[in-house]
C-alpha cells in the first residue's frame, strides 16, 4: 500500500512539472515552441505566417 501511494506521488508530481514547463514555455510567445528557433535566421512571425 505503500508503494501505491509513492507511485501515485511520482506521478502526480511528474505531471505538475510538465504543466508548470508547458505554461512557461507557452508565456515566452510562439518562438519558444517554434521547431525551428535555435536555426532561424528570420523573426519567428515571418517562420510561423509561411507555414
Amino acid at each position: 500500500m505503500f508503494i501505491d501511494f509513492l507511485l501515485g506521488g511520482a506521478i502526480f508530481i511528474y505531471a505538475i512539472s510538465v504543466l508548470v514547463k508547458h505554461f512557461k514555455k507557452s508565456k515566452k510567445g510562439k518562438c519558444a515552441t517554434c521547431a525551428l528557433k535555435d536555426h532561424c535566421q528570420s523573426p519567428c512571425n515571418d517562420v510561423l505566417n509561411r507555414q
